[in-house]
């Protein structure tokens, strides 16, 4: 294997080097030159229309940081992808096209991009699954042709941005508006208080050729490079796993399509590599047995619950766990819980369920947090307003069996 290829020599040496950084560059851990970059670029925004003050603040300070830290805090740079992507998300109409998007059309494209395990590695942020070898040059061009004219969502389109793509851009919305959110209010991790904005992949090559890489390389150039472009800094670590001999030529490609900062987070193991690298970043009853853990699941699943949910999550209208499709968060009536719901349409008619609520911990109006509900019990049936009012009193009621992966 070529040496161009970023290699872990060892899991602890890595280990070490690598959270020598984190969780500095993120919110509340900025330096005093990130910080005033930071507050340059609301000005910048501000007086060229991108972004308003509030209250409340039309972006969060998490995604403004996402794009200073992508283009090293450099305001201008910056400014300048923001501005790309603001204007595409306008033109696009994203956020309709993530509410309304066919619940069909999404499973589709969730099957052909990376997975949420439901579960996170040691920092609490997401960790993903790709496998690569489903993915051959039929499958693709035939989900492509599917989707070419069609209308999978009640969205404007700009008509350069392919069809194929744009449902892909629903995934990513899943995880900024969704998987992050849900996680940065999870406080069994490192730095409790760092909101959650990338995601850990592992992406699985075994048994992929040499012509079904090439003859997905035009797709997956141009699924990565608008990723890189319109979600900047939303990869953490990405590693390779199964690489063939002849990766030194793909790596060759993947390298031009990600800017340099994403380029130096993705790490090639060897067989050897693999469990005591993971281990080392995602405890194994969250590795995938398939690479050497605990957990079962395999490509194609949706999210399996994690027993550290239990009393914490509080499911609703029969929901045992996150179900496929578009989820958001919004606030409770009394703000003291973040509030699931599934949206989505089905045979022209749209989704508006509620399908769980957490506390609110982040973004949090008062210094004050909310109590993790039960403290591993869980509740009867109650709404989720009645639940979030007496959360308390709850914890005295007899614990039922939570849910479990």
């Amino acid at each position: 294997m070529s040496t161009e290829a970023t290699r872990v020599t060892s899991a602890t040496s890595y280990s070490v080097g690598a959270d020598l950084s984190y969780p500095h560059g993120h919110l509340g851990h900025l330096t005093e030159h990130q910080q005033k970059a930071l507050g340059e670029f609301k000005s910048v925004l501000k007086e060229r229309g991108y972004y308003k003050a509030g209250p409340p603040p039309s972006h969060d300070e998490t995604v403004l940081i996402r794009f200073l830290r992508a283009r090293r805090w450099i305001v201008e740079d910056a400014y300048v992808q923001f501005k790309e992507t603001e204007d595409w998300r306008a033109a696009n109409d994203i956020d309709v096209l993530y509410r309304t998007i066919d619940l069909d059309a999404y499973e589709q494209s969730r099957r052909l991009y990376p997975q949420w395990t439901g579960r996170r590695d040691r920092r609490g942020i997401p960790l993903y699954v790709f496998e690569v070898r489903p993915l051959d040059s039929k499958t693709i061009s035939d989900y492509e042709r599917q989707g070419s004219g069609k209308t999978f969502s009640e969205a404007k389109v700009d008509g350069k941005t392919p069809s194929g793509l744009l449902r892909l851009f629903a995934l990513y919305e899943n995880l900024t508006g969704f998987a992050m959110p849900f996680c940065s209010q999870l406080q069994d991790r490192e730095s409790p208080d760092v909101p959650i904005t990338m995601s850990t992949n592992i992406v699985d090559i075994s048994g992929v050729g040499l012509k079904q890489f090439w003859n997905l390389k035009s797709h997956m150039q141009s699924a990565s490079q608008l990723a890189t472009a319109h979600y900047p800094e939303t990869l953490d670590r990405i590693f390779i796993i199964g690489a063939p001999v002849f990766f030194s030529t793909v790596w060759g490609w993947i390298k031009r399509w990600f800017d340099p900062i994403t380029v130096s987070k993705i790490f090639v193991l060897s067989s050897s590599e693999v469990k005591p690298t993971l281990e080392s970043f995602i405890e194994p009853r969250n590795i995938p047995k398939k690479y050497g853990g605990e957990l079962d699941f395999s490509w194609g699943e949706l999210p399996k619950t994690d027993p550290k949910w239990d009393g914490v999550v509080l499911w609703e209208n029969g929901h045992k766990s996150f179900p496929t499709g578009p989820l958001l968060w919004s606030d409770s009536e009394d703000g003291k819980r973040l509030v699931c719901r599934g949206h989505g349409s089905k045979g022209g008619s749209k989704r508006e369920e509620v399908i769980c609520s957490v506390p609110k911990i982040w973004p949090a109006e008062t210094e004050a947090k909310v109590d993790a509900v039960t403290n591993g019990k869980t509740v009867g049936k109650l709404t989720v307003d009645e639940k979030a009012a007496g959360v308390v009193a709850a914890a005295d009621a007899p614990a039922t069996e939570g849910t479990t992966a």
